[in-house]
């Protein structure tokens, strides 16, 4: 691994990972999902901990009003809730999604917004929606025809939700209704011109960036990770990069601000997309470093 050396102090806070993402900050702790190890894990002053194991493979997490813990389990397109100790399912949203379920955020109602990849793993894309999956277990589509939904926020007041379309290279918002209900959906950072084409290899290849997790600090502006370059930018809305965290030879995939302030940025970094085969490499690490805006609390 090789990090740069420049002013900015990063900290290795674990490595052998096989492939980090969903780092959400609760309660003093940072819990992130380590997909191919099937483990969402928290880290605390004690330590790295194994809080469950997720046979359908681990990847958004989030937190009910009193709490408990939400997991989006990829491979068969269920929320599941971790009561105690024992995993029990919210919902199956499998008819909803045509690919493996993806990040989540989740509102202070206990409503779960959920990407996907739109198709089957291994096929080609297609543009998917966003599925809501509200406190009973209800399931119904909040937004489609989206660029795979990825990295989501909600703003403080929870009346807007940012989410990255990572193959499109933008970040889109949308007003949130008092029922959780989606509209106005518009541009609210496009990286580069808007791609005439949908494909991951060409986009991959052709497109600035490609957007993943993100975090959103009390400036209103957003820490977006980008699965082919090597750092996270701090972005203001319209897309302007205003700070940037290199992380070497590595991408960032998703971020969460934390600790005591909330002023640390947690990276959750791999080899940039395409370039490595995740399932049979522990090539994941887990960064952190000090910045001068705090998050806003809100997820």
């Amino acid at each position: 691994m090789n990090l740069p050396n420049d002013s900015r102090s990063l900290e290795l806070i674990a490595d052998d990972c096989s492939f980090l993402e969903g780092p959400r900050w609760h309660q003093g702790a940072l819990f992130v999902s380590d997909f191919y190890t099937h483990e969402v894990l928290r880290f605390d002053g004690e330590g790295r901990h194994v809080v469950c194991e997720v046979e359908g493979q681990p990847s958004g997490l989030g937190f009910t009003p009193d709490g408990r813990l939400l997991v989006v389990s990829m491979l068969d397109r269920r929320l599941l809730r971790l009561d105690g100790r024992r995993l029990t399912e919210v919902a199956s949203f499998a008819e909803l999604a045509a690919g493996p379920a993806n990040d989540m955020v989740v509102d202070a109602a206990g409503r779960a917004y959920i990407g996907n990849f739109g198709s089957p793993a291994g096929s080609d894309l297609a543009f998917a929606s966003l599925v809501r999956v509200d406190p009973d277990g209800t399931a119904s589509i909040a937004a489609s025809q989206l660029g795979f939904p990825n990295g989501a926020v909600l703003t403080p007041d929870g009346r807007h939700l940012l989410i990255a379309e990572t193959f499109v290279g933008r970040i889109s918002a949308f007003e949130v209704d008092a029922d959780g209900g989606l509209s106005g959906r518009r541009t609210w950072a496009q990286f580069g011109a808007a791609p005439d084409y949908f494909d991951e290899a060409r986009a991959t290849r052709e497109l600035e960036m490609l957007p993943d997790g993100m975090a959103l600090d009390a400036e209103g502006m957003l820490w977006v990770a980008d699965a082919k370059g090597h750092g996270a930018s701090r972005v203001r809305q319209g897309g302007e990069v205003v700070d940037f965290v290199d992380t070497g030879d590595l991408s960032v995939y998703a971020v969460a601000l934390g600790g005591p302030d909330l002023r640390t940025l947690y990276l959750c970094c791999a080899p940039p997309h395409r370039t490595f085969d995740p399932s049979a490499s522990r090539k994941s690490v887990l960064l952190a470093t000090q910045v001068a805006v705090p998050g806003t609390g809100a997820l």
